[in-house]
């Protein structure tokens, strides 16, 4: 990508916050030229918007704005409506290592300088079905946790539960368990403890049970829009609608990665050196879209158990590589493979 310096007049830093953002804008040479604050709400971003247009000295306009899709979202979707070239500034700092301490002023000129001085500029991820896919992925994790938290709750009230509930439950799956646990009643008769775990225990039943069908909807409204986007993903061995789903969310749109090793390094699959002596060796990246990198874990994992050529790519490695060695190459071929499929065909 072009350099702002050698594509812009001016380049605006933006810092965002909920209620107010603070801009600092440098011409091409770096000089900074003004510092405003303005709230954040449409008013705000349009009073921004000709500020910027008013105190740049030409025309062309590039903004450097953080959380582009949290804080910054409503800014970024005034200045792309409006034709404005903006790039994803990078998250700062901890204020205890940044020179000269912390200000919203502070952190605008430095989002600013950063992408006027950067060779490789991140593009925001884009909105409409990608979003759509996102919202879905956010409530998934919320309803898996939420159904975890049920389940943990029932299964350690069954380990001090009576003979007469624990026994007819033991090596029964979880779903049969809360089914049993659903029909439980409530009789007078009972003591009182026993009677309210009989209705705690028909209530987190309940909820789990309610938390399955939410999963299930959701499974298939991924799938369906996963087949609107791109049928392609859900060919390859080892993709089902989440992982999907996950890969469609991080790559976002064609153009947005420089190539496919700038996919995998956001994947956190591209090798460290940990070379020593004599000694020539990658280690796994720690770094990166841990929910992107989980997503290929997912797809290696399943590959290894019931795919072919990846199974015959382990026998030829075993002896010479360790099973960590072996899973890191996999998920920077899957990454590799993958975002050019991804690429292809949004292209066709």
């Amino acid at each position: 990508m072009t350099m702002l310096a050698d594509a812009a007049d001016a380049v605006i830093g933006v810092d965002t916050h909920t209620d107010t953002h603070t801009a600092c804008l440098l011409d091409h040479l770096g000089r900074q030229v003004a510092t405003i604050t303005v709230p954040a709400d449409p008013r705000g971003c349009a009073m921004l918007l000709a500020w910027a247009r008013n105190q740049a000295p030409g025309p062309r306009l590039a903004w450097a704005v953080e959380g582009t899709r949290s804080h910054g979202l409503g800014l970024l979707r005034v200045l792309q409506a409006s034709g404005q070239t903006v790039v994803e500034a990078g998250r700062p700092a901890r204020a205890s290592k940044r020179p000269g301490g912390k200000s919203d002023p502070a952190d605008a000129l430095r989002a600013a300088r950063d992408a006027l001085a950067a060779g490789k500029l991140a593009q925001p991820r884009s909105d409409g079905e990608r979003e759509g896919l996102r919202i879905l992925l956010a409530a998934r994790a919320q309803a898996t946790a939420a159904r975890t938290a049920a389940v943990n709750t029932l299964k350690a009230l069954l380990l001090g539960a009576p003979d007469n509930l624990r026994q007819p439950l033991r090596g029964l799956s979880t779903p049969r368990q809360a089914r049993r646990c659903r029909s439980l009643r409530v009789h007078a008769s009972q003591p009182v403890n026993e009677q309210i775990l009989r209705a705690e225990l028909r209530r987190l039943a309940t909820h789990i049970g309610a938390w399955d069908r939410e999963l299930r909807a959701n499974k298939a409204q991924l799938r369906q829009l996963v087949t609107q986007i791109m049928p392609a993903l859900l060919d390859q061995p080892g993709v089902g609608p989440m992982s999907a789903a996950q890969l469609l969310v991080s790559w976002s749109h064609p153009g947005r990665f420089r190539s496919e090793a700038a996919f995998a390094a956001l994947a956190g699959v591209s090798p460290l050196e940990a070379s020593s002596g004599k000694i020539t060796r990658h280690r796994l990246n720690p770094f990166g879209d841990r929910q992107l990198n989980r997503a290929l874990h997912v797809i290696i994992n399943w590959r290894m158990l019931h795919h072919g050529p990846t199974q015959a790519y382990l026998a030829r490695r075993a002896g010479h590589k360790t099973e960590r060695e072996i899973r890191r190459c996999l998920k920077r071929y899957a990454a590799r493979q993958l975002f050019r499929l991804m690429e292809t065909a949004s292209a066709t």
